[in-house]
């Protein structure tokens, strides 16, 4: 398929040149259009389909670089290709910032302009090609709802998103039913046998036996939906279930065992969840009858568990010391407020969901968690950790759960203020550093990875971080810093134009001009004869037409 290229330069010969000397055809374009300024582009990129935009920066009236941006807007996976002289480097920075892929310096070389040509091609065939697989792959997996059922179930108890957001992720794909009479949750897996050595081959061998043991025997319901998340284990999902059916399946489970005993020798233990009436409970379920059956496997293997046959509070001592104070520690660590909260609920509303267990189990409980986080902590500035022995004394004092529960949630909160003011006030200080250190070295040129070296930073946090606490990014606070060092000096009538730039780091005149217009919304020369005020350096109204015209922030 021949692609449409654009090419724009206000200078006809350099059009004349690339359409003449270049072999379009043997490319794969067809014959290139032209225009001779960024507007009359604009009208064509509006009325035509293109692929390839060819553009000059330094054009009258509309600069390559709006062209750039404003033909993004009008087709975003344009690919686009500016040319550009050895003194305009810093317009062909700002090109790419808005979408321009490559650049080609004058004089023009037709074999380099080729090769980015038959790059764009490339990545435009790469792009055509994905999205046609992506579209092959969304009919295939619309026309099987027995595959999409199995990927949701997946997706549903791994919690790899919120189930609010995983169930409108799959709106049009699959239709979730009302729970009117809720679902449950059976996870049937294939027990092992560390010391026999089995081979991998015959691991897959008994998990595909398996699998189509639980197809035939699950395939008279449809609304059993099979998911497989190990190689040796499956998770069924038995919605709105009937007692009728729900005794047939209890059934099913004997024919399954006795399969996968005499045929392959293999034992399956099986789980049963409680009912669920909300699929945001489905993770939890899950993770519970799977913690049960591993508990029964240390009796025996090849049992059919259910989940009201674990001891009260079993389960939620386990989540305790394997989920949700390990969490809440690296919440802690990471200064993640968000993280430390949503664990401390968790912790606090297992404390208060043992209300069937003896005062002394849930007591020696939290006393437990206050333990884990004493070792863990260290408070700022408490002498001989005064702080924790009043902590061990409260908590012996607590008469309820509830109690116990606020008093661990207050330990937490104390800490995390603590640390969230003294990490506040460190990253406050240091990034007021790194902006004194930009301002005072304004007229040299200094890359993120350079600046981030200076204060032995990772790049990516630095800019993160400046960001969070300037309020722009480095980039932006850079160019504010300039034009407003510019603004200053242009003040003074004795400092030329040209030196304005120099002093306040920008090489060519041209670029200043383009960026302090772009920013300010008036050239360098019309600021200082007409716009800016000796009290404040601010840019005043200007009347004249001429001078009220603005580049389009980009």
């Amino acid at each position: 398929m021949m692609l449409n290229v654009l090419i724009v330069d206000d200078e006809i010969s350099h059009v004349l040149g690339l359409v003449r000397f270049m072999e379009w055809e043997e490319l794969g374009f067809e014959s290139p259009s032209t225009a001779e300024s960024g507007e009359e582009a604009v009208e064509f990129l509006q009325s035509y389909h293109f692929d390839v935009l060819i553009s000059d920066v330094s054009m009258p009236g509309m600069s390559g670089i709006e062209l750039a941006a404003e033909a993004k807007r009008i087709h975003p996976h344009l690919q686009i290709l500016m040319i550009s002289g050895y003194n305009e480097f810093e317009f062909v920075q700002d090109a790419i910032h808005v979408g321009a892929q490559a650049y080609v310096l004058k004089p023009l070389k037709t074999e380099e302009v080729a090769l980015r040509l038959q790059s764009f091609r490339a990545a435009i065939e790469m792009r055509r090609e994905v999205v046609e697989q992506t579209r092959k792959l969304e009919r295939r997996v619309s026309g099987s709802i027995k595959l999409v059922k199995e990927r949701f179930v997946d997706e549903l108890i791994a919690e790899s998103l919120p189930v609010e957001e995983l169930i409108a992720s799959w709106d049009g794909l699959l239709t979730l039913p009302v729970l009117n009479l809720g679902y449950q949750i059976i996870v049937l897996g294939l027990d092992r046998y560390p010391s026999s050595g089995m081979e991998a081959k015959h691991r897959m061998l008994l998990g595909s036996s398996l699998k189509k043991t639980l197809e035939i025997a699950f395939s008279y319901d449809e609304d059993i939906w099979i998911a497989q998340t190990t190689s040796d284990e499956f998770v069924a999902l038995h919605v709105n279930p009937l007692p009728a059916a729900r005794a047939k399946v209890e059934k099913q489970f004997q024919f399954i065992q006795s399969i996968m005993s005499d045929q392959y020798g293999a034992t399956v233990t099986i789980g049963c969840s409680r009912e669920g009436f909300r699929w945001e409970d489905a993770p939890l379920l899950y993770r519970e009858i799977r913690f049960s059956m591993t508990k029964a496997r240390l009796i025996g293997n090849g049992q059919i568990v259910r989940c009201n046959d674990v001891e009260p509070g079993d389960f939620a001592a386990y989540r305790m010391h394997d989920e949700f104070v390990p969490g809440l520690l690296k919440g802690l660590d990471s200064g993640d407020a968000e993280q430390v909260a949503e664990y401390m609920n968790r912790i606090k509303e297992a404390l208060l969901a043992t209300g069937n267990a003896s005062f002394s189990y849930v007591h020696a409980f939290a006393m437990s968690i206050l333990g884990e986080l004493i070792r863990h902590l260290k408070w700022r500035n408490e002498p001989d950790g005064e702080a924790n022995i009043l902590m061990w004394r409260q908590m012996l004092d607590c008469g309820s759960a509830s109690q116990m529960a606020e008093l661990l949630a207050g330990y937490v909160q104390r800490y995390t203020a603590t640390e969230q003011k003294a990490h506040l006030n460190q990253q406050h200080n240091l990034m007021r550093k790194v902006s004194l250190f930009i301002e005072e070295r304004i007229h040299e040129h200094w890359t993120v990875k350079q600046l981030a070296e200076q204060f032995n930073l990772n790049a990516s946090y630095l800019s993160v971080l400046f960001k969070r606490e300037m309020g722009r990014t480095i980039s932006e606070f850079v160019q504010d810093t300039r034009i407003g060092r510019a603004k200053k000096l242009l003040q003074d009538p004795h400092i030329k134009v040209y030196e304005v730039a120099d002093q306040v780091g920008i090489q060519t005149t041209a670029y200043f001009t383009y960026l302090f217009k772009k920013l300010v919304g008036v050239t360098p020369q019309d600021y200082r004869d007409y716009g800016y005020s000796l009290d404040d350096g601010l840019q005043l109204d200007i009347k004249s037409d001429h001078r009220t015209s603005s580049s389009s922030p980009l």
